[in-house]
């Protein structure tokens, strides 16, 4: 296979997700605005539901295939009979997902009101199912997955504005949402054919497959529920109101967490195969970029997100939402804790094969936010589940760092990186420094953010440079090599 620049999948995957980002920034406001506050709450509570059920299909298998068929993506043959196994065990997890979904909603009367909904979601399942994305990630093919995407996303701007005009239209919502994040995998079925020979095999040793599958499933799954019981809880404990006011604050959350994301996905392929094969040296080098690069980006996002909290949710979802402000800001503080746990999770725990710890960790994490759900909710509602997700974040991040510190202690022990790390906290006091003025002498929104977002950017990378972050220093020198030819 012809190897990939990290750096040209890192800027696809970064565009692929910036699309994801402009995607809902565009239309979100419009959706907003033209729903009702109930109607945003209905689809984000059947997305909800549908969540868990998507995740049972799922299970680990995507995050086993990455680490497995890695190691196998040079032949066709043997990568060939490792798909196929794969894809049969994804088909059965599907079809088991679908009995226990339709079985939930039999059985329970308070989801019927949300069947309708729930059922164009749960076009979701099979779509992921016979997408096998995996297989695009292993051989880094995100020049495909972007066009891909950016085609899917435009054809569905389109349909949004022709079929979303009314306030009870949100089952058309549901419908363009499935085509704009699961349409294309139709594209992917037809399309694996250039990597692998894909059929249904039941004969294999099934025990070794599904043993580490069920292990990153219950991390996953763990993951999932105190990602998603914050909204299924208001749901169930408070109102479609509150899930609604609720909903912006963590789609801004999950927006800008994409694009750290991106960067990470496109090094876990690359990793996995790396460790793999027994080629630490050059693991450890590209682990160790990859942490300061998320620490260098995601802190001063989490820093701006936070003072332009109100801003940003008068421009994406206008004033009846400004409830949202401070369950946003207290969200933004998870970040950091999601973008490092990736790290540790993704790209040391799984490729060193500790599922197994990962495991625990996320169970932990879960019980965590649970449990302070049904305290926090009743109290201070949508704030209350916001500060369970940070706490859950905190836990899962130090544990998965505890579990991988043999690994990753070179990274944080290094005198260099410390300093790395200061650089960047003192930079950041610039960005609170930037905003405040902007907050007392710019009284239009947009120009605040504007101008918060452009001066912080110039300031914190000249003070980053000032203060010697290697990091900095290296993406300086480098732009300077490429633009003085």
């Amino acid at each position: 296979m012809k190897k990939k620049s990290l750096g040209i999948n890192a800027l696809l995957n970064s565009l692929q997700s910036l699309l994801n980002l402009i995607f809902p920034i565009v239309t979100f406001p419009y959706i907003s605005r033209t729903l009702s506050v109930s109607g945003v709450g209905k689809y984000n509570f059947s997305n909800s539901i549908v969540s868990y059920f998507l995740l049972i299909a799922t299970l680990g298998i995507s995050t086993f295939a990455v680490r497995e068929g890695a190691k196998l993506r040079n032949d066709r043959h043997a990568f060939s009979e490792f798909a196929s196994r794969i894809f049969t065990i994804s088909l059965i997890s599907m079809l088991v997902s679908y009995v226990l979904l339709f079985l939930t909603l039999a059985l329970f009367s308070r989801l019927h009101e949300y069947i309708t909904a729930t059922l164009i979601f749960s076009l979701q399942i099979v779509l992921t199912t016979i997408g096998t994305d995996w297989v695009y990630i292993i051989f880094e093919e995100y020049g495909y997955i972007t066009t891909r995407n950016i085609i899917f996303k435009f054809l569905s701007i389109i349909l949004l504005f022709v079929f979303i005009r009314h306030s009870g239209d949100y089952l058309n919502y549901a419908a363009i949402t499935v085509f704009a994040s699961a349409g294309s995998y139709l594209l992917n079925f037809f399309h694996t054919k250039k990597f692998c020979d894909l059929k249904i095999n039941f004969n294999f040793n099934w025990k070794s497959y599904l043993a580490p599958i069920l292990t990153i499933f219950v991390s996953t799954i763990a993951v999932k529920i105190y990602g998603s019981s914050d909204t299924t809880m208001l749901g169930l404990m408070k109102n479609n109101y509150v899930v609604g006011i609720y909903s912006v604050s963590t789609k801004i959350y999950t927006m800008v967490g994409a694009l750290w994301s991106a960067i990470l996905t496109v090094t876990i392929p690359r990793l996995a195969m790396l460790m793999g094969n027994k080629q630490y040296k050059k693991y450890h080098e590209i682990l160790d970029q990859l942490i300061n690069l998320l620490i260098i980006l995601v802190i001063p996002a989490l820093v701006g997100l936070i003072m332009l909290s109100k801003e940003i949710v008068l421009l994406i979802a206008g004033q009846q939402y400004l409830r949202s402000t401070s369950s946003l800001a207290i969200l933004s503080l998870a970040l950091i804790f999601s973008a490092l746990n990736g790290v540790f999770y993704q790209c040391v725990l799984i490729p060193a094969k500790r599922e197994k710890y990962a495991m625990w960790s996320t169970f932990v994490a879960a019980i965590v936010n649970i449990g302070l759900n049904f305290v926090m909710i009743p109290l201070i509602s949508e704030n209350g589940a916001a500060i369970t997700t940070v706490l859950a974040e905190f836990t899962t991040m130090s544990l998965d760092l505890y579990y991988g510190w043999d690994i990753l202690s070179s990274v944080f022990t290094s005198k260099q990186n410390i300093r790395n790390i200061v650089s960047v906290l003192i930079s950041c006091f610039a960005i609170v420094v930037l905003c405040l003025i902007g907050k007392n002498f710019i009284e239009n929104s947009i120009l605040r953010i504007g101008f918060d977002v452009m001066s912080s950017v110039i300031v914190y990378t000249g003070l980053l440079l000032l203060l010697g972050n290697s990091v900095a220093k290296k993406f300086y020198s480098e732009f300077k090599e490429r633009f003085s030819h």
